[in-house]
């Protein structure tokens, strides 16, 4: 416990952001985010942060070592995709019941499950994650890891984030960790070459990873390993032999960047995939990277090529949506890499940003979006859901873009709506996924539903009631004999 500890407070003292390397040696080690409470997990776990930058590694097997409801709420938390190995789609669990922990029996029944699972499955390797429960009774899940490792023959990695440490961007972290101590430099690759790269913090979503990588190999560029996004793990144990590193999440591994770069002299600068511009200018920055550590500087000039002709072909694309979405007014409800670089692809196309969120963004993010907007009103740390409903139902924004906790309140103000978070089902990565993001958002706007749910509803309207002459032979004969009755029932009964 006492080991975790001591990385749970190298975690927070993080000097390496690009801005805070800039700083005094005091105000450097306050890191790039404000440390939380361990026990503080609004929004996810430590041990639900650390699920989902490991998870999407497709070939290995992930084992929780818990009741089976730790299992059961992390299983498929993002929708990350594999061009292989489905193996990470499938549960594993040691499912600890209360008889196991008063008798002791949790060590043993950990392994004996990674002997189910390497006999049945066969992985390259299997990674073990204890929660809050194993971890409180002291199950000592590196001594089991390092025994079955030795038993069976295959890397067994202990995943050391119990769900009450803290925050799920703590979670994320601590893999970073468990990949730098017991993954990342344990295989030589025997293909490594000037063209290598890292790219870490790209979860893949709804496939995005797959619009970018083809840009990429067009140039010559090789991913070696795309932390964690359709990753395996051989090629993550190769991935110290990288030349040069894309971070796109700063928040969630970041340190993994800076020791890879103390380690192995992996240089690495933060960008993004998303917008015309900014996925130019990451083309850019990788090729000069690589041109920095020995590749061919005739990769400039190719790279710059292929920048102009990508350009091109989007923007002629994007012109067709320009006059209907010109002038429209978005709220972004989102955070971290999504709160600067979706705010600067919309706004290339004339689209008005009336308010994002930074509530899981960095400091160097609040920075780039006041250099794009200009403006610190349009910035909000978190904004309560009565709040974002007035905004929406007064029509201050035309449509949101959030993740799925808040689509119910958009959906009551009768306001469009678009997933942009890990749920989504397009992909908006590189130029093709920002045409696709442009033309799902004009189709959210544009849905003629909107206006139909806007409209009064029927018993709520008061139609006036107007004498209306009958317009058939048929209709005036009716009305004919309707009035006869009438007037025999007076003669016989008298007016009312």
């Amino acid at each position: 416990m006492s080991l975790l500890r001591a990385k749970i407070q190298d975690v927070f003292n993080e000097p390496a952001c690009e801005k805070n390397r800039g700083k005094n040696a005091k105000a450097s080690k306050k890191g790039c985010s404000k440390p939380l409470t361990p026990g503080a997990a609004a929004g996810g776990c430590a041990f639900d942060g650390a699920k989902i930058v490991l998870q999407p590694i497709t070939d290995v097997a992930h084992l929780v070592h818990a009741p089976l409801a730790c299992e059961g709420n992390s299983w498929d938390n993002r929708g990350a995709a594999s061009s292989g190995p489905t193996l990470w789609r499938t549960s594993f669990t040691t499912d600890l019941t209360e008889l196991d922990v008063v008798m002791g029996q949790g060590e043993r029944k950990l392994f004996k499950a990674i002997r189910e699972i390497k006999e049945a499955y066969g992985p390259p390797a299997i990674f073990v994650y204890p929660t809050c429960v194993t971890a409180l009774i002291g199950d000592d899940i590196e001594a089991v890891c390092k025994r079955a490792a030795e038993k069976f023959g295959l890397p067994v990695v202990p995943v050391n984030a119990p769900g009450f440490v803290g925050s799920k961007n703590l979670g994320n972290k601590l893999a970073g960790e468990a990949l730098l101590e017991h993954v990342i430099g344990t295989v030589e690759p025997d293909d490594a070459g000037p063209y290598d790269i890292n790219i870490l913090g790209e979860f893949n979503l709804s496939g995005e990873f797959w619009l970018v990588k083809p840009l990429l190999d067009r140039l010559g560029i090789r991913v070696r390993a795309c932390i964690p996004g359709d990753a395996r793990y051989f090629d993550i144990a190769c991935a110290h032999r990288a030349r040069a590193a894309m971070m796109v999440c700063s928040t969630a591994l970041i340190n993994l960047a800076r020791k890879m770069e103390q380690r192995w002299d992996i240089p690495f600068f933060e960008g993004s995939f998303y917008g015309i511009t900014d996925t130019s200018e990451a083309l850019r920055q990788i090729s000069q990277l690589l041109v920095k550590k020995g590749a061919d500087p005739e990769i400039l000039c190719r790279t710059e090529a292929l920048i102009a002709e990508e350009e091109a072909i989007a923007w002629k694309k994007l012109a067709a949506y320009r006059p209907r979405l010109e002038g429209k007014r978005v709220l972004l409800n989102t955070g971290g890499v999504k709160s600067w670089s979706v705010v600067h692809a919309l706004m290339e196309i004339g689209i008005e940003i009336v308010g994002t969120s930074v509530k899981k963004s960095t400091v160097e993010d609040k920075e780039r979006i006041k250099q794009i907007l200009k403006d610190d009103n349009h910035i909000f740390e978190q904004m309560a859901p009565r709040e974002l409903y007035a905004m929406l139902s007064e029509h201050n924004a035309d449509i949101m873009l959030s993740g799925g906790r808040t689509q119910f309140i958009a959906l009551k103000a009768k306001t469009p709506w678009l997933d942009i978070n890990q749920e989504r089902q397009h992909p908006y990565a590189g130029y093709d996924g920002m045409v696709e993001l442009v033309r799902q958002i004009e189709l959210a706007i544009h849905n003629p539903i909107w206006r139909q749910v806007r409209e009064a509803a029927p018993w709520d309207c008061q139609p006036a009631v107007r004498e209306e002459l009958p317009s058939t032979k048929s209709e005036a004969a009716t009305l004919h004999a309707v009035q006869e009755f009438a007037g025999t029932m007076a003669d016989d009964f008298g007016e009312c």
